[in-house]
């Protein structure tokens, strides 16, 4: 029985100390990562850069996980697994932390290109298109270094890669003009995420996304516009955020031609005013103003120009102005006519 008993503990034994070793790699690791990324992390906040900050938030999980392949790696050096095997376990955990490292690396990244463009008007825009490519270079190199360690010739990749890829660039002509019309979009600046588009045919919204394909376009109605590239790029748009936010808001008007034009003009201006210093969306500063400019068939027609901040609060602005204005002009016997048509019964007579 007591025979039995140690054959038994032997043959434990042989499992114990691989798994032993594993998981006191995985407990240091821990500890270890405890205290240095605590440290790290109160480092890097008295840091003006945030530089520090992506890469110790990007790191902090994946370092268990390093830490657990390492360990793995400890227990089959000293388990009685032959050593062809621990061999090629240590290939596949080499491949798993490369890949590990390449997101590690390509989540760095995307997060400083979104932070540079936070702070940097003339920074390349987050988008899906820049993120993406930013990981594909990354993914890509990281492959080409695995395949090289590995003993993988990757000479006559690239050079297949380069036969094919003429192959592949004639079948999709379409997916690449739409790829190049992005970068193009991206580059140029001229159409930017969270910008305010109108196209040619008349669809309009804000750019929420640019993607390898197509620029997609939310529309006031949180309808999504999916265009693509190179046709953005063909067609007539016009950006309401360029060169700035702020806009001339219209409002055409006309009042009858028995009005006093001294007092319309003065008692529009005062409603306009009111409604840049109290509606939001106004420019409280702008100061409005009248321009009359025609002798209309049953009235004197003339714009009034007022300022928004943005495209979508000219809505509201008009709105308002047109509702206090109409509120007032009966207090002050203003006259916007009605269409009418008058016959003149004199010269009727005269025929």
């Amino acid at each position: 029985m007591s025979e039995k008993i140690l054959t038994s503990l032997n043959g434990l034994s042989v499992y114990i100390l691989p798994v032993g070793v594993c998981l006191v790699t995985v407990i240091l690791g821990y500890i270890v990562r405890s205290v240095i990324f605590r440290r790290f992390l109160h480092w890097a906040s008295k840091t003006k850069t945030d530089i520090d900050d992506i890469i110790i938030i990007s790191t902090r999980t994946p370092f268990l996980v390093w830490c657990l392949m390492l360990g793995i790696y400890f227990g089959l050096e000293v388990s009685h697994i032959p050593k062809e095997w621990v061999r090629v376990c240590g290939k596949a955990l080499f491949v798993l932390g490369s890949l590990s490292v390449m997101m590690v690396l390509s989540n760095i990244s995307a997060r400083f290109i979104a932070a540079r463009s936070a702070k940097f008007e003339s920074a390349l825009p987050v988008t899906s298109l820049t993120q993406n490519v930013s990981r594909i270079v990354i993914f890509g190199i990281g492959l080409l270094l695995i395949l090289n360690t590995l003993g993988i010739a990757i000479t006559p990749i690239l050079a297949t890669l380069g036969v094919g890829g003429l192959a592949v660039a004639l079948a999709l002509q379409d997916s690449l003009s739409n790829l190049f019309a992005g970068f193009h979009i991206v580059a140029s600046r001229q159409i930017k995420i969270g910008d305010y588009v109108r196209l040619e045919s008349g669809e309009e919204g804000y750019v929420s996304d640019i993607t390898w394909r197509s620029t997609k376009i939310r529309m006031l109605a949180n309808n999504v516009i999916l265009v693509p590239n190179a046709k953005l790029t063909q067609v007539i748009t016009t950006n309401y955020y360029l060169p700035e936010k702020e806009m001339a808001v219209l409002v055409n008007l006309g009042v009858h031609y028995g009005s006093d034009l001294k007092k319309v003009e003065r008692v529009t201006c005062e409603v306009a005013r009111e409604v840049m210093k109290e509606v939001t969306g106004g420019v409280e500063g702008f100061e409005p103003f009248i321009r009359y400019h025609t002798f209309g068939d049953f009235s004197i027609n003339f714009s009034v120009i007022m300022r928004a901040r943005e495209f979508v609060d000219q809505y509201l602005i008009k709105h308002e102005f047109v509702k206090r204005l109409h509120e007032r002009y009966n207090k002050e016997g203003i006259v916007i006519p009605y269409p009418i048509r008058a016959i003149n019964n004199e010269q009727e007579r005269t025929r």
